[in-house]
Formats: structure tokens, sequence, C-alpha cells
């Protein structure tokens, strides 16, 4: 079992920056997949990014180039690196472990809101 705890969000103008940080309460070494998810108002949960053991890592086509993911294993910690925000990147992000391909867990999401 693994807790996971964002933060980083908050209100920002479209252009700016934010990171976001998600920390896991074991060791994220051995984990399979850590990624961030987003969800806006009426819409479904969908991947922003993940990074894989080995350092493979996976991007939605609406953040290539703007967005970034890493790892920190020293720290339990993953980040969400997020430049040129677009008002579309207003949402719920979500940090997410997925372990030995069966178990997943959530954290409690933190709120991005990018508006003028």
């Amino acid at each position: 079992q693994v807790q996971l705890v964002e933060s980083g969000g908050g209100l920002v103008q479209p252009g700016e920056s934010l990171r976001l940080s998600c920390t896991a309460s074991r060791s994220i070494f051995s984990i399979n997949v850590m990624g961030w998810y987003r969800q806006a108002p009426g819409k479904e949960r969908e991947l922003v990014a993940d990074s894989r053991v080995g350092g493979s890592t996976n991007y939605a086509d609406s953040v290539k180039g703007r967005f970034t993911i890493s790892r920190d294993n020293k720290a339990n910690t993953v980040y969400l690196q997020m430049n040129s925000l677009k008002p579309e990147d207003t949402a719920v992000y979500y940090c997410n472990a997925f372990i030995n391909n069966i178990l997943n867990y959530w954290g409690q999401g933190t709120q991005v809101s990018v508006f003028s």
C-alpha cells in the first residue's frame, strides 16, 4: 500500500508555469508506473504524463513540449513541471501509482486553474 500527497497547484495566468509534487509514503524506486492524470469539470479523467521503471516517459499530445515528468527516487517524489500553461489545462491533477501491474493508488488531487 502507498499513500500519495500532491502539492503545488494554484491559480496562474496563461503562459505561466507551475510545478506539481507528489510525495509517496514509501519508496517509489520499484513502482512500475508513476503518473499524473487530470480531470476537468464535466470531463473524464485523462492521462497527462507517466514515468516508468527504466526511465521511459509518456505524454498526452496536448502537453508534449510543455510539461515534463520526473522522479526523485531518494525523495520518493514525482514532479510535473508545467510550462506555458493554457486555460484548457485547468483541472484537478491527480498523482497515480501503478504497482506490480495490478494495484492502483491515487492521491487526493490538487487544483490547477489557468485564466487571466
